[in-house]
């Protein structure tokens, strides 16, 4: 379902949310996570600006969406309003998205003054682009925060944001001083919740189901997952079903292959550069439970590579492997 009323409509069902990652959340990481049951998932951030600078831009790879992608929302940074919305008018005809998101929580230091965080420093500014991605689109428009620049301010921003237009807000309990060190604040996030009535999603350091429905009884409509995602779509499948069950070492070393070959037939081209360097990092994380697979892993450059890496666990009975336990396996996401 596209359109207002995007977020509501997923939000009646059980399950969880695949947040954006730059290098991570493209759009074969997209269709695993969607395939076991996330509720959305989110594009890595991409550059309003850029998206207006016009040349071969339908091609983004950060916007593209795979073949017959749904339930897909764009995520834009950027700081001037009359940009973000004609990157928001372009996202719509280019992608068709099912909903639109600000960027107000990147802490890289590389767009600092364009957008992301730093906007938490002047939200009158945030407030503004809100009104104008609006004013570009009938689709639900939302935003994704941390708590603060350098302290929480978090309620304040949210409420702005609320008044502003936002269908939804996602809020990472951390400030962006501190990037990802410390403790996601989760009292912080569940205080945002109670004092808006748009939906809140909260998000950080979820990497087990049991986690994440321990944060979704503190008064989030739903809860997002990064990096507890990396190698892990089965996060998804566990919290849209309430099945626990960790997969056995052949279907998952069968999902690393799977994300291999999306990862090839995505991002093919003529030129024969395509190489599998950008999967080296996520990989090995399919099978924590076999370090001496992580440094055959991390010299692949073809899916037949991942293909010969594996074939011990592609070939195995499923129940001739021991499957790794969910708290042993989500100790390599944290």
């Amino acid at each position: 379902m596209n359109g207002p009323g995007f977020y509501q409509s997923r939000l009646q069902r059980p399950g969880a949310v695949l947040a954006p990652m730059a290098g991570y959340s493209d759009a074969p990481m997209r269709q695993l996570a969607a395939e076991q049951g996330a509720l959305w998932t989110v594009s890595e951030m991409i550059s309003a600006r850029g998206l207006m600078g016009g040349g071969d831009t339908e091609k983004l790879n950060l916007g593209r969406p795979y073949p017959g992608e749904q339930g897909r929302v764009v995520q834009l940074f950027g700081a001037e309003p009359e940009v973000l919305a004609g990157a928001v008018a372009r996202v719509e005809a280019w992608f068709a998205p099912a909903a639109i998101d600000l960027n107000m929580g990147c802490p890289v230091p590389k767009i600092r003054g364009k957008g992301g965080a730093c906007l938490l420093q002047t939200p009158e500014t945030a407030y503004d682009l809100v009104r104008a991605m609006r004013s570009a689109t009938t689709l639900d428009v939302s935003a994704k925060i941390r708590l603060g620049w350098d302290h929480d301010r978090s309620v304040e921003v949210a409420q702005g944001l609320e008044a502003a237009g936002a269908a939804l807000i996602t809020v990472h309990g951390r400030t962006s001083a501190q990037r990802y060190t410390g403790e996601a604040d989760w009292n912080a996030i569940a205080r945002v919740a109670s004092a808006v009535k748009v939906p809140v999603v909260g998000s950080g350091d979820i990497t087990t189901p049991a986690a994440a429905r321990e944060r979704q009884r503190m008064g989030v409509a739903a809860v997002m997952i990064g990096r507890g995602a990396v190698g892990n779509p089965w996060i998804f499948r566990a919290l849209a079903s309430g099945e626990d069950a960790w997969p056995g070492a052949q279907e998952r070393a069968r999902t690393a292959l799977r994300h291999a070959e999306l990862q090839e037939q995505f991002y093919d081209d003529d030129t024969g550069r395509l190489t599998l360097r950008p999967l080296r990092k996520v990989l090995p994380q399919y099978l924590p439970d076999f370090p001496e697979l992580r440094g055959p892993l991390t010299q692949v450059l073809t899916a037949q590579d991942v293909r010969q890496v594996l074939a011990p666990l592609l070939g195995a009975a499923a129940s001739d492997v021991t499957p790794a336990r969910p708290a042993e396996y989500a100790v390599s996401h944290s």
